[in-house]
Order: structure tokens, then C-alpha cells, then sequence
């Protein structure tokens, strides 16, 4: 029987996996897609917001080029971390089932059945995209994700949201030769957006190579328009691609599945915060999963911390007995 079995193949998943191994612990990783999965489906120009020191897990220096690091950068360094430190780790296997036993838990997933003294949860919040609930979201146009900014050149593009991504998202496919309209259901730019960034966005508002409605909201998606409720009434705009950034969340069913229990405001989990442990004992969270739909609360730098908690718990129960 295992120590511990981590599910999630993310940052904060190996640096439990990093810690568990430094205290001398068995353990295994198990990943529903590929190697640090969230990572790997950000936007190829992605560049973070915080600097590669605080990207760093389980002490291993992550160098690079300038201080603030681009997703390739980051894939690299999280796959030579695994892979130089010879992690056990299963990819492209779901967990689909955990029953509580006496001595711990049996982990079934898509391809094999584990038991493990402990569970640590740390499946992040990127998979599942929170929709409009508008008529045509469902449309093959509307897109939750964003790749490269190339493919919508020429094309007429609706960009939801005003957080980091939509912003990044609308300027990047201006610069490429697409036709942006933002629709924001605020009455600015959100504050959070990188600091190197907003001005860029501002100004391209100011000047009209980018169209914003404020304190607006996407109506209807049709094949090719879209109704935006604005202030002075509802315009219809033609359309070719939505850019529904409208923030992802965890997977809440997943959770509730485990026996843990969610906040009705925010679906926060429950959780000793000395310890992670949550309200099934033995069972931990880690990483930004711990704050529900609260997404931007947690980060790789701030959440890093939870594996030396976790495991710190885990040996100190052994040691008491």
C-alpha cells in the first residue's frame, strides 16, 4: 500500500510528490492528461505573471532568459524536474472512483486500482470552462480555450471578459489582423490585469482599434451574429468567432464525490488550513482547488507551500501513531 497517491500531474502535484519523497514516502502521481495538463493547454505565447524564482518547486532552480518566464520555458522545467527526480507518475489515467477503507483508501481509475494511506487532491480548476448561459454557446464558433492568436486573422472576433486572458486574447488577435470587439460587463478593465499589459488595452480602446462595451453583456450567439445588451440597448454585431473568457472552475462533482463539503457561496472546500486535510480525514487539498470559484485567490507561488504542509502532517501522524 502506498503512502500517498496524488491526483494531479500539475506544479503543486509534483511538489508533493517532491516533498513525499524527501520524507521518505511512497507515492504515486496519477494525471488525467498530460504532464502538468493546465500548463501545457495555456495559450502558446503565454508569459507569466510572476517570476520564475516563484514558479520554482522543491528547491530546484528554474533558469531562465528573463524573469518572467513563457510556457515553453515552464513545460520544460516541470518535465526535467519529474523526470530527473525519477517520479512515479501515470498519465492520461482518470481517477474514477475513491472508497474509504479502514487502513486508507482504494483509488480506481481508468486503467488500475490503487491503495494509498492518504489522498492528496491537487486537480486545480482548468478543465471545466464557466459558460454564459446564453442561446448559441454551444455554437462550434464559441470558444472557451485559446491556442494561438494566427487562426482568427481576418476574422470578425467577440471577446468576453476583461480578465488577463480575454485581454490578452483581444490584443493579440488585433495584432494578427482580427477584428475585436470586447464586451466587458464591468465599467473598466479589471485592475488585475498585467500591469504591463492594461495600458496597452486602454489605449488601444481610446483610439478604436479595438471596439468595448462596457457594463455590457452577450445576449445570443447565431452563426454568424451576436446580440450584446449595452446600456443604450441591444446592438446585433456581425461575427465569426466568441472568445467566451469567462474564467474556468474545479470540478465541483468530483469533490462532493469524496465526501468533501463545499461552501454554498463559493463551493469552497473544507480544509484545515494548518494542515490541508480536509473534512475526510486522511484525504488533503492542494492548490488553487482550495478556493472554489474563488480561481484567483491561489497561485503556483502562494499555494507551493501546501506540499511541505501536507506531508508534514502525514509524518507527523506516523510518528504519533
Amino acid at each position: 500500500m502506498l503512502d500517498i497517491l496524488i491526483i494531479g500531474g500539475g506544479p503543486i502535484g509534483i511538489a508533493c510528490g517532491l516533498a513525499a519523497k524527501k520524507a521518505g514516502l511512497s507515492y504515486l502521481i496519477v494525471e488525467k492528461g498530460c504532464l502538468v495538463n493546465s500548463l501545457y493547454n495555456y495559450p502558446s505565447t503565454m508569459t507569466f505573471f510572476s517570476t520564475s524564482e516563484k514558479l520554482e518547486i522543491g528547491g530546484i532552480p528554474f533558469v531562465t532568459i528573463s524573469n518572467k518566464p513563457v510556457r515553453a520555458e515552464a513545460l520544460e522545467y516541470y518535465r526535467r524536474v519529474a523526470t530527473s527526480n525519477h517520479m512515479p507518475i501515470k498519465l492520461f489515467e482518470e481517477v474514477t472512483g475513491i472508497i474509504k477503507e479502514d487502513d486508507g483508501y482504494t483509488i480506481t481509475t481508468t486503467k488500475a486500482t490503487y491503495q494509498a494511506k492518504n489522498v492528496i487532491v491537487s486537480t486545480g480548476f482548468y478543465d471545466i470552462p464557466v459558460n454564459l448561459g446564453i442561446p448559441g454557446e454551444d455554437l462550434p464558433k464559441v470558444k472557451h480555450y485559446y491556442k494561438d492568436p494566427n487562426y482568427y486573422a481576418m476574422q470578425k472576433v467577440v471577446v468576453v471578459g476583461s480578465s488577463n486572458s480575454a485581454i490578452d486574447v483581444a490584443l493579440e488577435t488585433y495584432r494578427k489582423g482580427a477584428e475585436v470587439t470586447l464586451v466587458i460587463r464591468d465599467n473598466e478593465v479589471s485592475s488585475r490585469v498585467k500591469y504591463w499589459i492594461r495600458p496597452d488595452i486602454i489605449n488601444r480602446i481610446k483610439e478604436g482599434s479595438i471596439t468595448a462595451y462596457f457594463n455590457s453583456n452577450l445576449q445570443a450567439i447565431r452563426e454568424h451574429e451576436v446580440d450584446i445588451e449595452t446600456p443604450h440597448g441591444t446592438i446585433t454585431i456581425p461575427n465569426d468567432f466568441v472568445m467566451a473568457m469567462t474564467g474556468y472552475k474545479p470540478n465541483f462533482a468530483f469533490l462532493k464525490k469524496m465526501g468533501i463539503i463545499l461552501s454554498e457561496d463559493k463551493f469552497a472546500p473544507q480544509y484545515n488550513p494548518e494542515t490541508m486535510e480536509s473534512n475526510v480525514p486522511g484525504m488533503y487539498l492542494a492548490g488553487v482547488v482550495v478556493g472554489g470559484m474563488d480561481t484567483h485567490l491561489w497561485f503556483i507561488e502562494n499555494s507551493r507551500i501546501h506540499a511541505d504542509m501536507i506531508i508534514d502532517d502525514i509524518v507527523a501522524k506516523r510518528v504519533n501513531g
